[in-house]
């Protein structure tokens, strides 16, 4: 055996363990991801406009489960309020146990007397359908409003029942990380600064672009050490046929 021939052989050998091993990590990050998504999201269809135009109706979402001590001003939360309706509703937290709500002085919605900033409006559009007379939020929960804040059945609507609107911050199921469908609004849902220099912040991203990425890169892996095999065996019979043509061709 020439020593061209067992320099082959070894490549050979070397390029089959690292495939075997590019496709075992690719299934571990690839299954690995889908598994901690299922594990810590659940996909929601947002049932009406009230969220316009961050969220529209129809829209798929993928919200982390989570524990409501863990909600900030400024989520977009899913949560069951029996009073308010039977099924999940997707709305923005405003205001935390002990704030001050009011709305609106200059057009803006005042948080314990401070503008907030809130870009994610609709264009044109004012902080509130109707005033929203100086309400204390209950401790232990949230209020919480619609972006599209014409047509949404929220705090500001149930001003008048128990607790001033409020809903307890164990009535919320998941927050909403980003936007699944349609692939035109494809994304991760931005944290609005408005509510940052505010005392707890606003809260940290999920970990749902890790497990994208976790995802195509294990794609990636397992594709590229599949295609290994096929691809070498046919390099192969391409240098063996440069070879034999080479003995012809002496011969």
């Amino acid at each position: 055996m020439s020593r061209t021939q067992r320099t082959n052989e070894g490549r050979g050998r070397l390029g089959s363990v690292l495939s075997g091993v590019a496709v075992a990590l690719g299934c571990v990050l690839f299954l690995g991801g889908f598994v901690w998504g299922a594990f810590l999201y659940q996909p929601y269809t947002v049932p009406t406009g009230s969220m316009t135009p961050t969220i529209g109706s129809g829209d798929r979402v993928l919200a982390q489960r989570i524990d409501g001590d863990e909600v900030r001003r400024g989520d977009v939360v899913v949560f069951e309020q029996s009073t308010w309706g039977d099924l999940p509703m997707v709305k923005r937290v405003v205001g935390v146990g002990g704030d001050r709500i009011a709305c609106c002085k200059d057009g803006k919605l005042t948080v314990n007397g401070k503008e907030v900033a809130e870009p994610y409006l609709p264009e044109g559009k004012g902080a509130a359908a109707t005033g929203i007379p100086t309400t204390t939020v209950p401790k232990g929960r949230l209020f919480l409003l619609g972006d599209e804040r014409s047509g949404s059945l929220d705090s500001s609507v149930h001003l008048g029942d128990g607790e001033h609107g409020s809903v307890p911050r164990d009535a919320v199921q998941a927050r909403v990380d980003a936007v699944a469908w349609p692939m035109d609004k494809f994304g991760m849902l931005e944290r609005p600064d408005g509510f940052a220099e505010m005392p707890g912040g606003i809260s940290e991203p999920g970990p749902l672009r890790m497990m994208v990425i976790a995802i195509v890169v294990g794609m990636v892996l397992v594709l590229g050490g599949a295609a290994y095999g096929p691809v070498a065996k046919r390099m192969g019979r391409r240098r063996a046929g440069g070879r034999t043509q080479e003995i012809a061709g002496v011969g």
